[in-house]
């Protein structure tokens, strides 16, 4: 939300890549790579993105950076989960439940 209280509908790259700590660059290779984000394109031909858009830009960090998926198993990942139809709060349990999983395990393997 900006200063008004007013949720933003529409975010620019630059703002995006604040947002996730990724460089613009990143971010566009990223949309070559990944059928699942593509931003639209306002009339002056610059990416606009949703929020649908950065979850999506998370989700991949998440399996590239703290799952340690190659490009290719991250691809993987979403085609698996795209197909399942699961949406975003699924998907969000999901990760818990796994990052909660691997815990316990930690956990089990100390003792």
């Amino acid at each position: 939300m900006n200063d008004d209280g007013i949720k933003k509908l529409y975010y620019s790259i630059g703002e995006v890549s604040e947002m996730t700590d990724l460089e613009q660059h990143v971010l566009r290779y990223w949309e070559s790579e990944f059928e699942q984000l593509k931003p639209r394109k306002n009339r002056a031909g610059r990416r606009v993105y949703t929020d649908d858009d950065i979850a999506m830009v998370r989700r991949i960090q998440h399996l590239l950076k703290d799952e340690k998926y190659t490009l290719e198993g991250a691809k993987q990942v979403l085609d698996r989960i795209g197909d399942l139809g699961a949406d975003e709060g699924e998907l969000d349990h999901l990760v818990e439940l796994r990052e909660f999983l691997r815990d316990l395990l930690d956990e089990l393997d100390e003792k």
